[in-house]
């Protein structure tokens, strides 16, 4: 078993060869990083049981982690008085989990600012080049995270999931993510984006670390009102031939002939599973994703950093201040009316759910190049969250894998399930990567 000391030492060297500065927004030094390796070493020693002795850890710099700035991709916004000047004074619920069960923190990566885009461009610190095709996107907005676990850096990384901030960057990087259901995991000392919806995720290079690191964050916290526990009927298993729903025909018009064909191939390998398939209409699910940024939802976004990014801070980015800006003036009953219109689509989701176990996706619908995204700032990022904008909205979980490979780079799916399913996600996502399921629910009951 590699000690907690030399699995840091090796991670040192790969960023060093890796030589991708724009990951990182901020890195521990390595002499720090050692001394918490070391004493995780020795707690080991001592006969603790630390589930995550021996791994590394990345954070997204919306998180906060004790003693460091958390500049949500703008600098100002750590040093300003209107914004959250000077270090955290408390690390995050969701981090300081992993960190108790043995994982020695790198850094802090670098996001699209103030998690607003799932392009990975959005930042003064830097496009996040993908890891092996460096002239495209890495995705967003968890862009660092992503590109730190894809390079071999780090082995969990920590994003956070509004609107496919944790599964855009985890198809592009041919990594697994899990975005659980909303509220699961504490937001506790996260920077919102849009505070009802955000979520804590994982990057990891298999599903088993991704499931086990997930299981240790879950668990409300009295810092996060918003918490929610597993029911006392949650499922803690996916049936030995359960019925998927994918997409029909026509909801797959946004991908290119090549990203329908993968998508089909991947059809066919939930099949091979065992599971029986069943076409369903999603365009209301698509329509009700447009409320996240055409609606009057986009008022939670300025909620979390209106008033800071109306100071106009020299460091915004231009595209993601006048995404925020746009929810200034939404009045209070538009509001109100489009959540009402959210729960409208949530009960329609679940009759077009009715019967199936689970809902495969395409994660996104293409990869583009810097270049391109940079030529056109806003409609690019928009595709790219067709089929995951609308699901932390209509209260889902989902768990995003790689699924072979197209246009010369990775191709991806994403499981999705209903609330507080996210085993049967896990479950079937284990059978598609070919490995054995963990379980992401902490424990069950033995019923007689």
């Amino acid at each position: 078993m590699t000690t907690a000391e030399q699995r840091v030492l090796d991670a040192y060297a790969r960023i060093a060869e890796a030589d991708r500065p724009e990951v990182w927004i901020a890195l521990v030094p390595e002499a720090e990083a050692l001394a918490a390796a070391r004493a995780v070493d020795v707690r080991v020693a001592s006969g603790e049981d630390l589930p995550l002795a021996g791994l590394t850890l990345a954070v997204k710099d919306n998180i906060d982690v004790a003693g460091l700035l958390t500049t949500a991709g703008c600098p100002s916004y750590a040093t300003s008085p209107a914004g959250r000047p000077g270090p955290a004074t408390h690390t995050a619920p969701a981090v300081e989990r992993l960190v108790a069960a043995g994982a020695v923190l790198l850094g802090k990566t670098n996001l699209d600012q103030f998690a607003t885009g799932l392009v990975g461009t959005r930042s003064p610190f830097g496009a996040v080049r993908h890891a092996t095709l460096p002239e495209r996107v890495s995705g967003g907005s968890s862009s660092g995270s992503a590109v730190a676990v894809a390079l071999g850096i780090a082995d969990i990384g920590i994003g956070t999931d509004t609107a496919g901030s944790g599964r855009v960057p985890a198809a592009f990087g041919g990594i697994v993510g899990i975005k659980t259901t909303v509220g699961l995991v504490p937001t506790a000392g996260v920077i919102p984006a849009c505070r009802t919806y955000d979520v804590v995720t994982t990057f990891t290079r298999d599903l088993a670390l991704g499931t086990l690191a997930t299981r240790l964050m879950v668990g409300t916290d009295p810092r996060d009102p918003s918490g929610r526990s597993w029911p006392p009927g949650v499922r803690l298993g996916l049936r030995a031939a359960p019925v998927v729903a994918v997409p029909r025909a026509a909801d797959l018009d946004p991908l290119s002939p090549t990203w329908r064909a993968a998508f089909g191939a991947a059809v066919r390998a939930v099949q091979a599973t065992g599971a029986s398939i069943v076409e369903v209409d999603v365009s209301p699910m698509l329509e009700a994703a447009r409320l996240l940024y055409d609606g009057a939802i986009v008022a939670e976004r300025y909620e979390a950093v209106g008033a800071f990014l109306d100071t106009a801070p020299p460091d915004a980015d231009p595209t993601v201040a006048a995404i925020i800006a746009a929810g200034r003036d939404v009045p209070a009953h538009a509001y109100v009316a489009d959540r009402a219109a959210l729960a409208a689509a949530a009960a329609r989701t679940d009759e077009i759910l009715a019967g199936a176990d689970l809902l495969l996706l395409p994660t996104t619908t293409e990869h583009p190049t810097i270049a391109a995204v940079q030529a056109d700032r806003v409609a690019i990022n928009r595709r790219l969250g067709t089929y995951t904008n609308f699901v932390n909205m209509l209260d889902l979980a989902a768990v995003a894998i790689p699924a072979g490979s197209v246009d010369g780079g990775p191709f991806g799916v994403t499981v999705l399930a209903r609330a507080f399913d996210d085993q049967l996600a896990i479950d079937l996502s284990a059978r598609l990567l070919g490995e054995q399921a963990g379980s992401v629910v902490e424990a069950g009951v033995d019923v007689l």
